[in-house]
C-alpha cells in the first residue's frame, strides 16, 4: 500500500488575472505600506524591538533591492508532481534500528517513524534520484529522516561525520520546492518593491568550504527544475552572491535556495540585499559546531526575518547533543522528530581504522611522513581524474602546513594546501583540484577538518595532533565516508597541548576497539581534561538547565 501526498500544481500563474488581482491588493493595502516602498533602492531596514520584529517578519521583503518582476520568471513544471513513500516491513525496520543503533524519538501527537531502507520506496522526480546512483541504500540518518521531512515536521539529526546529512536535508527541499514553484513568486508580488528575491530554502553553515560544499550539492539537484543556489560567505566580493540573489545570471533559473555562513547573511540582510521573509525551509548545518564559535545571537537573528511559527518547517543537524543544542532546538522547532544515530556524544567513525605513532624526538616526524607516504603506495605524480586515493594531510598550524607543503613538493609530490593565510579563490582552487584527483596531497590545517565531503580519501595523516578530541575525530571523519573504509594515522609526541589529551585519545582509541594503540600512550598522563567551550574556555558549564541545589549549613 501506498502513502500518497499529492502536491500542487507547478506550472505558473496567469499573469493576466494575477495583475488585476495585485492591482486590488495594492489598493487596499496602501494605507499600511510605507512611503519609501516605491523608490528603487530602499534604505537597510531599522534595528527594531524582538516583539516588533517577530510581528512584521512577513513585510521584510522591503529591505530587499529592486530588481526587475517575476511575471516569466517561474519555470513550468510537469503536473501534478506526486509523492509516494512505499511502507517498511516492521520487522525488516526493527532490524534496521538495531543494525545501525538508531534511537527515534517521536512527539506523542506523530505516528511513529518508519525508515526508508530502500531508494525504491521513496518515489520522487527521476532527475532528483540522480543523487542516489554511486550509492546502494540510503544512509541511516537519511533513512529516517526523510519520512517525517517529506510530512512537513520538524527533524533533528545527529549522527557521525559522513553519514549524509546533506542529502536528507537537500532532497526534502527540492521536492518542496518543485511541488510548487510558483507559490512564493505569487505571495512576493503583494510587496510593493519589485524583487525577483523568491528565497524559501535557507542551510546555514559554520564555514565556507560546507556551505561551498553544500551550495554545490543543490545546485545539482535543482538544476533540472531551474532552480538556483546562491552560496553567500566572506573573504570574497559580495557582488557577485547579490547578482545571483536578484536573479541577475541571466541563465533563466530563479534562486530559491542560500546557502551560507552565519556573518555574510547577516551582512546581505542588513544592507537589504537578502530577503528571507519567505524562507518556510530552514536548515541549520553543523548546530553544535555554529555554537561552538559564538554564532548563536547571528543564529537567532537569521531566524527571526524567516517565517515563524508553523509556517516553517526547521532542520537541525549535528554532531553531538548538547545542552546548548537542546535549548536552540526547543526554541525554534516545533514538537520536532529526533534521529540519532549511535551516541549523542561524539564517537569516532567505525569505518576508520586509528594508528598512533608516539614520538620521542619531534624531529624525526619528516622523515616518518615520507616512509608513511611510501608505505600507503601512494604515487608522487597525479592527474586529473584519477582513480587513486588521496591522502589528507592535517597540520595545526598555517605556517607549518606551509612548510610540511614545500617539503612534500621538493619531495617530487604532487601537493596542495589549504589553510587561512591563502585567499578565498586560492582555497577553493586547491580543494578543487584535490577533490578531482589533480593532487593527490592536500596538506590542510583545521578548516578541511569537518564537514567537507571529499571522495576518495584513503588516509588522513594527523602530522600534528589538533588542539582537542573533537577535532581529531571530525580530522578522521574525512576518510571512511560513505559506508567505504578508511586509515588515519596519527603522529604523537606528548608536546605543549598533546599531552593534557593523551587520556582523552586513549579512551577515543579503546572505545573503537583499538586497545593496542590505547597502550603506545601509557607513558603519558591518562587524566581526562575537563570539557571546555570555545567562546568560555573551561569556565563553559553545560549543564545550566538543571535545578539549582539549596545548601544549609546547622
Amino acid at each position: 500500500m501506498l502513502r500518497t501526498a499529492t502536491l500542487s500544481d507547478a506550472s505558473p500563474p496567469d499573469t493576466t488575472v494575477e495583475n488585476r488581482k495585485d492591482h486590488k491588493r495594492k489598493r487596499r493595502s496602501e494605507g499600511d505600506v510605507p512611503n519609501d516602498t516605491n523608490t528603487e533602492e530602499p534604505s537597510p531596514p531599522k534595528k527594531q524591538k524582538k516583539g516588533k520584529r517577530d510581528k512584521q517578519v512577513g513585510s521584510a521583503s522591503h529591505a530587499q533591492p529592486s530588481t526587475s518582476t517575476l511575471s516569466e520568471s517561474i519555470p513550468a513544471l510537469p503536473s501534478p508532481v506526486q509523492i509516494a513513500i512505499t511502507p517498511t516491513d516492521s520487522s525488516a525496520a526493527s532490524a534496521f534500528l538495531t543494525r545501525h543503533s538508531i534511537t527515534i524519538h517521536t512527539p506523542p501527537a506523530l505516528p511513529p517513524v518508519m525508515p526508508v531502507i530502500s531508494f525504491d520506496q521513496l518515489q520522487i522526480p527521476e532527475a532528483l534520484k540522480v543523487a542516489f546512483k554511486d550509492f546502494k541504500e540510503p544512509t541511516p540518518i537519511q533513512a529516517c529522516a526523510w519520512p517525517p521531512a517529506l510530512q512537513g515536521h520538524d527533524v533533528v539529526g545527529i549522527a557521525e561525520t559522513g553519514s549524509g546529512k546533506t542529502l536528507a536535508f537537500g532532497i526534502p527541499a527540492l521536492v518542496r520546492l518543485i511541488s510548487a514553484p510558483s507559490l512564493d513568486a505569487a505571495k512576493s508580488k503583494k510587496s510593493k518593491s519589485k524583487s525577483t528575491n523568491v528565497v524559501s530554502v535557507l542551510v546555514v553553515a559554520p564555514t565556507r568550504e560546507l556551505a561551498i560544499q553544500t551550495h554545490d550539492a543543490l545546485s545539482t539537484l535543482g538544476s533540472p527544475f531551474n532552480i538556483a543556489s546562491v552560496a553567500v560567505y566572506g573573504g570574497v566580493g559580495k557582488a557577485p552572491q547579490i547578482t545571483t540573489l536578484r536573479n541577475g545570471n541571466k541563465d533563466g533559473k530563479v534562486t530559491r535556495v542560500v546557502v551560507g555562513t552565519p556573518g555574510r547573511i547577516l551582512d546581505l540582510v542588513n544592507e537589504g540585499a537578502c530577503d528571507l521573509s519567505r524562507v518556510n525551509y530552514l536548515v541549520l548545518d553543523e548546530a553544535d559546531r555554529m555554537l561552538d564559535k559564538g554564532f548563536e545571537n547571528d543564529i537567532r537573528k537569521i531566524i527571526s526575518y524567516t517565517m515563524q511559527g508553523a509556517d516553517r518547517q526547521t532542520m537541525m543537524f549535528s554532531a553531538t547533543w548538547p545542552e546548548a543544542v537542546r535549548r536552540l532546538a526547543s526554541t525554534f522547532q516545533r514538537d520536532p522528530v529526533r534521529v540519532t544515530v549511535g551516541s549523542d556524544d561524539l564517537t569516532a567513525s567505525s569505518h576508520v581504522e586509528q594508528i598512533v605513532e608516539v614520538f620521542d624526538d619531534p624531529r624525526e616526524k619528516d622523515s616518518r611522513l615520507a616512509k608513511t607516504l611510501k608505505s600507503l603506495s601512494h604515487k608522487k605524480t597525479s592527474v586529473k581524474g584519477s582513480p587513486e586515493a588521496r591522502i589528507l594531510v592535517f597540520a595545526l598550524y598555517k605556517k607549518e602546513a606551509s612548510r610540511v607543503e614545500s617539503t612534500l613538493c621538493k619531495q617530487g609530490y604532487s601537493v596542495g594546501a589549504l589553510h587561512g593565510d591563502m585567499s578565498q579563490p586560492a582555497r577553493m582552487d586547491a580543494l578543487e583540484k584535490f577533490k578531482t584527483g589533480e593532487t593527490g596531497l592536500l596538506v590542510a590545517t583545521d578548516v578541511a577538518a569537518r564537514g567537507l565531503d571529499i571522495p576518495n580519501v584513503g588516509a588522513v595523516i594527523n602530522y600534528t595532533f589538533p588542539l582537542t578530541i573533537e577535532d581529531y575525530i571530525h580530522r578522521i571523519g574525512r576518510t571512511g565516508r560513505g559506508g567505504r573504509s578508511g586509515k588515519s594515522i596519527t603522529f604523537f609526541t606528548g608536546e605543549s597541548h598533546e599531552r593534557a589529551l593523551a587520556g582523552e585519545l586513549a579512551r577515543v582509541l579503546r572505545d573503537s576497539h583499538f586497545d593496542e594503540m590505547a597502550d603506545r600512550l601509557q607513558k603519558f598522563p591518562m587524566t581526562i581534561k575537563k570539557k571546555t567551550h570555545g567562546s568560555y574556555g573551561a569556565f563553559f558549564r553545560d549543564d545550566i538547565g538543571g535545578r539549582a541545589t539549596k545548601i544549609v549549613f546547622d
